[in-house]
Protein backbone atom coordinates (compact mmCIF):
# COMPACT_ATOMS: atom_id res chain seq x y z
CA UNK A 1 0.00 0.00 0.00
CA UNK A 2 2.77 2.87 0.97
CA UNK A 3 4.12 1.61 -2.86
CA UNK A 4 0.70 3.67 -4.13
CA UNK A 5 0.22 6.01 -1.23
CA UNK A 6 3.88 7.63 -2.24
CA UNK A 7 3.03 8.39 -5.92
CA UNK A 8 -0.32 8.82 -5.13
CA UNK A 9 1.27 11.53 -2.89
CA UNK A 10 3.16 13.29 -5.46
CA UNK A 11 0.94 12.97 -8.31
CA UNK A 12 -2.07 15.14 -6.52
CA UNK A 13 0.15 17.68 -5.96
CA UNK A 14 1.60 18.01 -9.73
CA UNK A 15 -2.58 17.91 -10.86
CA UNK A 16 -3.23 20.47 -8.52
CA UNK A 17 -0.43 23.09 -9.96
CA UNK A 18 -1.42 21.72 -13.91
CA UNK A 19 -5.20 22.71 -12.91
CA UNK A 20 -4.52 25.39 -11.38
CA UNK A 21 -1.87 26.57 -14.32
CA UNK A 22 -4.94 25.94 -16.62
CA UNK A 23 -7.78 27.03 -15.28
CA UNK A 24 -6.45 29.89 -12.37
CA UNK A 25 -7.06 30.73 -8.95
CA UNK A 26 -10.89 30.06 -9.36
CA UNK A 27 -9.92 26.23 -9.57
CA UNK A 28 -7.69 26.48 -6.09
CA UNK A 29 -10.98 25.82 -3.57
CA UNK A 30 -11.81 22.66 -5.55
CA UNK A 31 -8.05 21.52 -5.43
CA UNK A 32 -7.44 22.31 -1.84
CA UNK A 33 -10.49 19.68 -1.01
CA UNK A 34 -9.97 17.12 -3.00
CA UNK A 35 -6.26 17.41 -4.24
CA UNK A 36 -4.35 18.92 -1.74
CA UNK A 37 -7.03 17.49 1.20
CA UNK A 38 -5.47 14.13 -0.25
CA UNK A 39 -2.18 15.11 0.19
CA UNK A 40 -2.61 16.57 3.61
CA UNK A 41 -4.32 13.45 5.10
CA UNK A 42 -1.48 11.25 2.67
CA UNK A 43 1.02 13.12 4.11
CA UNK A 44 0.31 12.02 7.89
CA UNK A 45 -0.96 8.76 7.21
CA UNK A 46 2.52 7.84 5.27
CA UNK A 47 4.21 9.49 8.85
CA UNK A 48 2.90 6.67 10.43
CA UNK A 49 4.99 4.28 7.99
CA UNK A 50 7.87 6.10 7.52
CA UNK A 51 11.00 6.96 9.51
CA UNK A 52 11.16 10.62 10.26
CA UNK A 53 14.72 10.83 7.62
CA UNK A 54 12.62 9.35 4.79
CA UNK A 55 9.46 11.44 5.67
CA UNK A 56 11.49 14.85 5.18
CA UNK A 57 13.38 13.03 2.11
CA UNK A 58 9.74 12.81 0.51
CA UNK A 59 8.73 15.74 1.62
CA UNK A 60 11.84 17.74 -0.05
CA UNK A 61 12.04 15.57 -3.01
CA UNK A 62 8.36 15.96 -3.46
CA UNK A 63 8.94 19.70 -3.03
CA UNK A 64 11.36 19.61 -6.08
CA UNK A 65 9.82 17.80 -8.14
CA UNK A 66 6.39 19.70 -8.15
CA UNK A 67 8.65 22.16 -9.80
CA UNK A 68 10.73 19.77 -12.22
CA UNK A 69 7.22 18.68 -13.26
CA UNK A 70 5.32 21.89 -14.20
CA UNK A 71 8.41 23.98 -15.23
CA UNK A 72 6.21 26.02 -17.89
CA UNK A 73 4.28 27.11 -15.26
CA UNK A 74 7.06 28.99 -13.60
CA UNK A 75 5.50 31.14 -10.98
CA UNK A 76 2.65 28.34 -9.77
CA UNK A 77 5.74 25.92 -9.95
CA UNK A 78 8.10 27.85 -7.74
CA UNK A 79 4.70 28.99 -5.46
CA UNK A 80 3.97 25.42 -5.25
CA UNK A 81 7.03 23.84 -4.38
CA UNK A 82 7.92 26.57 -1.77
CA UNK A 83 4.31 26.30 -0.41
CA UNK A 84 3.87 22.45 -0.51
CA UNK A 85 7.44 22.17 1.45
CA UNK A 86 6.78 24.66 3.59
CA UNK A 87 3.10 23.94 4.41
CA UNK A 88 4.62 19.46 4.69
CA UNK A 89 6.97 20.41 7.81
CA UNK A 90 4.43 22.38 9.67
CA UNK A 91 2.29 19.52 9.01
CA UNK A 92 4.89 17.16 9.67
CA UNK A 93 6.14 18.36 13.43
CA UNK A 94 2.27 19.00 14.15
CA UNK A 95 1.05 15.61 13.58
CA UNK A 96 4.52 14.19 15.16
CA UNK A 97 3.74 16.64 18.26
CA UNK A 98 0.21 15.40 18.92
CA UNK A 99 1.84 11.72 19.08
CA UNK A 100 -0.17 9.47 21.73
CA UNK A 101 -3.52 11.31 20.17
CA UNK A 102 -5.80 8.91 17.87
CA UNK A 103 -5.19 9.26 14.28
CA UNK A 104 -7.74 11.56 13.49
CA UNK A 105 -6.97 14.15 16.41
CA UNK A 106 -3.03 14.09 14.87
CA UNK A 107 -4.25 14.60 11.64
CA UNK A 108 -6.63 17.55 11.88
CA UNK A 109 -3.29 19.23 14.15
CA UNK A 110 -1.15 18.56 10.89
CA UNK A 111 -3.76 19.25 8.16
CA UNK A 112 -4.90 22.30 10.07
CA UNK A 113 -1.24 23.42 10.50
CA UNK A 114 0.12 22.57 6.41
CA UNK A 115 -3.51 24.21 5.62
CA UNK A 116 -3.24 27.55 6.81
CA UNK A 117 0.59 28.04 5.95
CA UNK A 118 -0.65 26.55 2.52
CA UNK A 119 -3.31 29.04 1.77
CA UNK A 120 -1.56 31.52 2.85
CA UNK A 121 2.18 31.15 0.67
CA UNK A 122 0.82 29.75 -2.73
CA UNK A 123 -1.74 31.85 -3.75
CA UNK A 124 0.22 35.44 -2.71
CA UNK A 125 3.43 33.79 -4.71
CA UNK A 126 1.64 31.96 -7.49
CA UNK A 127 -0.83 35.63 -8.38
CA UNK A 128 1.52 38.09 -7.11
CA UNK A 129 -0.88 39.44 -4.73
CA UNK A 130 -2.83 38.75 -1.59
CA UNK A 131 -6.31 37.20 -1.64
CA UNK A 132 -7.85 37.45 1.07
CA UNK A 133 -10.78 35.48 -0.11
CA UNK A 134 -8.98 32.57 -1.97
CA UNK A 135 -6.66 32.36 1.16
CA UNK A 136 -9.61 31.66 3.29
CA UNK A 137 -11.58 29.61 0.90
CA UNK A 138 -8.33 27.14 0.23
CA UNK A 139 -7.96 26.96 4.16
CA UNK A 140 -11.71 25.67 4.89
CA UNK A 141 -11.33 23.22 1.64
CA UNK A 142 -8.38 21.63 2.77
CA UNK A 143 -8.94 21.43 6.20
CA UNK A 144 -12.44 19.65 5.45
CA UNK A 145 -10.66 17.83 2.60
CA UNK A 146 -8.25 16.31 4.46
CA UNK A 147 -10.61 15.44 7.37
CA UNK A 148 -12.88 13.52 4.84
CA UNK A 149 -9.43 11.70 3.04
CA UNK A 150 -8.36 11.07 6.77
CA UNK A 151 -11.82 9.34 7.52
CA UNK A 152 -11.23 6.88 4.57
CA UNK A 153 -7.94 6.27 5.77
CA UNK A 154 -9.08 5.89 9.38
CA UNK A 155 -9.08 1.76 9.45
CA UNK A 156 -5.57 1.70 7.91
CA UNK A 157 -4.27 4.53 10.12
CA UNK A 158 -5.45 2.78 13.18
CA UNK A 159 -3.84 -0.40 12.18
CA UNK A 160 -0.20 0.97 12.68
CA UNK A 161 -1.11 3.93 15.19
CA UNK A 162 1.62 4.06 17.68
CA UNK A 163 2.73 6.58 20.21
CA UNK A 164 5.80 8.06 19.23
CA UNK A 165 8.51 9.61 20.99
Amino acid sequence: MIYIAIPLYALAIIAANLLVLKFGPSITPINAFFLIGLDLALRNWLNLRMRPFAMGGLIFGTGLLTWAVNPAAQNIAIASAVAFTCAALVDWLAFRAAAGCTWMQRNVAGSMSGAIVDSLIFPTLAFGAFLPSIVVLQFVAKVAGASMWAYLMRPSAASVERPEA
